[in-house]
């Protein structure tokens, strides 16, 4: 079981690695000029160059690339903003525990509410319960994330102040986030858990079964939904990071400190540490996510266990 671990985090080095090189590349390339954002129009050109070279800016792609992956890996140390002159390391320390915590609820939800009405769509598959999950999946898949935040606000805040509209405090501050970053997932995990429950009951097995006298209720989950987990966890794992990366829209739009929000400044000033930094800690902690999918995919799958163990 170690050495499929071992091979799992090989390959998260690899993934972080390449998305590292990535982010770089692209923000290497988009055009603007950080110095002359920071100075001013009235920046003098002796002014810039100065600036331009205590920043390295002007030393060539593949040195800046190179001082980059080695104070990211090796230093540990993620730099400094150019706006705020803060440690962007220290920020992201502050800011993570808050996206965290709204891309958790908001997969909690999606797992609560999506996985239990694809259960209900398979079970009565072609009646009207099938039909209802259809169109709540559609329509979740459909309505974009940032449109159904801002209609959110206008209801629930603007209208019916039942929900503040913006920043950090209570619980009260998550729950138009969590529900407006979870409702694709929520679509998907139903379309895919109706999916695979419904190759599941169609088995040879799930026949036996009933033919045996097991309760409908054992059936479907004693047997046909532990059978059907793998990909429904495949798509958790993922929904989970897409939940992590989504944070970014959510959080420019309810104004809430996370690391979404500091990228999307960050981007908007073309402060390059900030989402280079950014988006390596989020790849690194998207990368975990897949790992705990691959172990938990040994656990429910023993051929894949049974597969190392032999060796």
């Amino acid at each position: 079981m170690w050495k499929y671990i071992l091979k799992r985090l090989g390959m998260m080095v690899f993934v972080v690695l390449g998305v590292a090189i990535v982010i770089f590349s692209i923000m290497y390339l988009v055009p603007g000029d950080p110095a002359q954002i920071i100075l001013g129009t009235s920046a003098t050109p002796e002014q810039l160059e100065n600036l331009r070279e205590s920043m390295g800016l002007d030393r060539p792609y593949i040195v800046q690339l190179g001082m980059f992956l080695r104070d990211t890996f090796i230093k540990l140390d993620l730099g400094t903003s150019y706006m705020t002159k803060t440690s962007i390391a220290a920020e992201i320390v502050q800011r993570f525990p808050r996206t965290l915590t709204l891309a958790v609820w908001s997969m909690l939800v999606s797992v609560i509410v999506g996985l239990p009405l694809g259960i209900i769509a398979a079970i009565h598959q072609g009646k009207w319960q099938d039909n209802l999950s259809i169109l709540i999946s559609m329509l979740g898949i459909s309505i974009p994330g940032f449109w159904l935040a801002l209609m959110m606000v206008l209801l629930f805040s603007v209208k019916l102040g039942w929900l503040p509209a913006y920043g950090i405090g209570g619980w009260k501050y998550y729950v138009m986030p969590v529900l407006a970053n979870s409702v694709g997932s929520i679509a998907m995990n139903a379309r895919q858990t109706r999916s695979a429950m419904l190759d599941v009951i169609r088995s040879d097995y799930i026949t036996t079964a009933r033919a045996k006298g097991v309760s409908e209720r054992n059936v479907i989950y004693k047997h046909a939904l532990p059978n059907a987990l793998i990909p429904i966890i495949t798509l958790l794992g993922t929904g989970f990071g897409s939940s992590l990366g989504g944070t970014v829209i959510v959080e420019s739009v309810f104004v809430m400190p996370g690391i979404g929000n500091y990228m999307t400044s960050a981007i908007t000033n073309l402060d390059y540490p900030v989402v280079r930094g950014s988006v390596v800690v989020l790849a690194i902690a998207f990368s975990f996510i897949m790992l705990a999918v691959d172990l938990i995919y040994a656990y429910v799958d023993p051929r894949i266990k049974a597969e190392y163990v032999g060796r």
